[in-house]
């Protein structure tokens, strides 16, 4: 499979889900757009899988667009499924962890 650039993306319709795929064991990523006013980032767990607890010098906002995962900020607990999203403060120590296979897109803000 050919590695897609942002610029291959404009004007196209783009189903998220099949942009990123499952593998077990894993936490597979993709990086959709990179510019200096942000990023966005497409990402699948597999069951089970997570991202320890981190900061972020930028808020960023999480998109649930498969499955369900426990993302933790502050060390307050919230369960999202399909179609959730929550943002993530800057520099607010979060944590990501898929309860079964989960996909998400993740839009960092940068300005």
């Amino acid at each position: 499979m050919t590695e897609q650039k942002s610029e291959d993306l404009k004007e196209k319709v783009i189903k998220l889900k099949e942009m990123v795929t499952y593998q077990d064991g894993s936490i597979v990523s993709k990086m959709v757009v990179y510019k200096p006013s942000g990023t966005i980032t497409l990402f699948a767990f597999d069951a089970g899988e997570g991202l320890s607890e981190h900061t972020a010098p930028f808020d960023a906002i999480l998109n649930v667009i498969d499955g369900e995962a426990d993302i933790t900020i502050a060390k307050k607990e919230f369960h999202l499924t399909e179609g959730q999203m929550i943002i993530m403060p800057a520099n607010v120590p979060h944590a990501v962890k898929a309860t079964q296979r989960f996909k998400m897109m993740l839009t960092m803000i940068h300005a």
